[in-house]
């Protein structure tokens, strides 16, 4: 017999405040219903009050999701509280998420608030979000780092005042997870009414133990599990979700903790975060890294022939990677193209299946063979970018031993086609100072990097940008069989997501 441990995601909320990880609406909204599919119970839309934009896209979600919970933070304000209950209000399941710090460092220097009245703000909200919703969670910021007693006082008075899920989070990665394994106990031995509300973590990787103090939490009797797709977030990151949730599923002879989670949608969704957000999984990422299924040792090789088991302690099919792909080519049709990203975790509508099927036949034809990463570029670029402000309409380049580098570039700019041309000391230099002169950006490139999606010289190149302009930093992505193409598109990319943290100014962003 086994406990459910809740799987509460927060890559739209604290996933979103890794570095120039910014999301579109369109672009939530989709992974918002990826979430769902793959079974999370408490999806953590956004910040409401932080920004207009933030605001409608927790709002749409809300109306969207049928099966998950919505939560909207806040801090402990009413403004704060109403601006989440207008976001999330029509949910089938909402949930407001109303927080405050504990620890006596944040107390002096962050907040300059006594105990007593830190104690106050959190019944007051607690109740205040309670008269709105009975489903009502309370996090101690920086908890771990608090005073144990004053933390189970709090925690009781939140409880006291309709909390139903009370959260400690390490909110910069300082615990160590036997440390944290007896925090978790304490509270429990220590909290007089605990047993009704649940006990919730929330963990950060500064430490590179995000994770690890998950599950030690787990195991000493937490059952919800904050987390995010990949581990992104703040700084060094969240616990990430697939390495928590697959842990419970492989050692389950140890963790007697089941969670709700369809394991075989973890991958796809992996791929889908990274798309949307431009970071890159790391090759030797747990679970979802390119390296996490490969073996190159002679002996492993030798191994996993003779049974996949003596190296592989999870099969790779459990998470959605699977060893027979369709393949996919020129004279493939608009049934086995939507099969197939279906099987992707994309369920696209006729009109969306139109576009990306005039895209496919256009890289077929370039292209022999094909495979999932080309098909995640297409989506990404027709379907999950359709509101950017700057698109790519032409580009010619010349460039070589014995020329000038020069680019002409035709943009798109809010429906309004511009050209130019212009020089450089490559052919990169020469198309990103034509577009940032097409534009009128001043942005600072901050970092450049190339790759292949897959093998083979006719392989699509993928382009990594990373631009700050004002204080503001954005990552910019971009694929295509052309090199200079795609670091054109990275590069325009970018510069959208810079424009969308424009017209999006965030208050304060907030950080369990």
């Amino acid at each position: 017999m086994t406990d459910r441990v809740i799987i509460f995601d927060t890559t739209l909320r604290d996933g979103e405040q890794s570095p120039g990880a910014s999301m579109n609406v369109a672009e939530k909204m989709r992974l918002a219903v990826q979430l769902e599919k793959l079974g999370v119970d408490v999806i953590e839309a956004g910040f409401p009050a932080a920004s207009d934009g933030d605001h409608d896209a927790v709002l749409q979600i809300a109306g969207k999701l049928k099966q998950s919970e919505v939560a909207g933070l806040a801090r402990t304000s009413k403004n704060d509280i109403d601006r989440a209950w207008d976001a999330i209000r029509h949910a089938a399941k909402p949930r407001i998420h109303t927080f405050i710090a504990t620890s006596d460092i944040h107390l002096d220097y962050k907040l300059k608030m006594s105990r007593d009245e830190v104690l106050q703000s959190t019944v007051d909200a607690v109740k205040y979000a309670k008269s709105f919703t009975d489903n009502v969670e309370f996090s101690a910021e920086d908890g771990s780092r608090s005073d144990r007693d004053f933390l189970s006082k709090v925690f009781e008075a939140a409880i006291e005042a309709g909390a139903t899920t009370v959260n400690l989070p390490d909110t910069v990665g300082y615990a160590i997870p036997e440390e944290f394994s007896e925090l978790v106990k304490y509270i429990k031995n220590h909290t007089p009414n605990i047993h009704k509300a649940a006990l919730s973590v929330h963990c950060h990787n500064d430490l590179g133990l995000a994770t690890a103090n998950t599950l030690a939490a787990i195991n000493a009797g937490a059952r919800q599990a904050e987390v995010t797709i990949n581990g992104i977030g703040e700084r060094a990151g969240n616990t990430s979700l697939e390495e928590v949730v697959m842990a419970l599923h492989t050692r389950s002879n140890f963790l007697s903790v089941s969670s709700g989670i369809n394991t075989k949608h973890i991958y796809p969704t992996s791929r889908l975060v990274s798309m949307i957000t431009g970071i890159i999984v790391q090759p030797n990422k747990a679970v979802v890294g390119a390296n996490a299924f490969a073996h190159e040792a002679g002996i492993h090789q030798d191994g996993m022939l003779k049974n996949p088991m003596t190296y592989e302690i999870m099969k790779p099919e459990t998470i959605g990677l699977s060893a027979n792909k369709l393949v996919l080519g020129k004279h493939s049709g608009r049934h086995a193209l939507r099969s197939h990203l279906n099987t992707m975790g994309y369920d696209l509508s006729d009109e969306e299946l139109n576009i990306v099927f005039a895209k496919f036949k256009e890289v077929a034809d370039k292209k022999k063979t094909i495979v999932d990463e080309d098909l995640e570029v297409i989506v990404t670029e027709k379907i999950l970018r359709t509101a950017d402000i700057f698109a790519l309409e032409y580009l010619h380049v010349t460039s070589g031993t014995t020329v000038l580098p020069m680019a002409s570039v035709k943009l798109n700019i809010n429906g309004r086609s511009v050209k130019g041309a212009g020089y450089g000391n490559g052919p990169i230099d020469a198309t990103y100072n034509t577009i940032a002169k097409l534009t009128g950006t001043t942005s600072e490139l901050l970092r450049f990097s190339v790759g292949a999606l897959t093998s083979g010289t006719d392989a699509q190149g993928e382009v990594t940008v990373r631009l700050r302009e004002n204080g503001l930093v954005a990552l910019g992505k971009g694929a295509d069989p052309d090199i200079i193409t795609a670091g054109a598109k990275a590069y325009i990319n970018g510069l959208n997501r810079l424009e969308y943290l424009k017209a999006n100014p965030v208050q304060e962003a907030a950080g369990l």
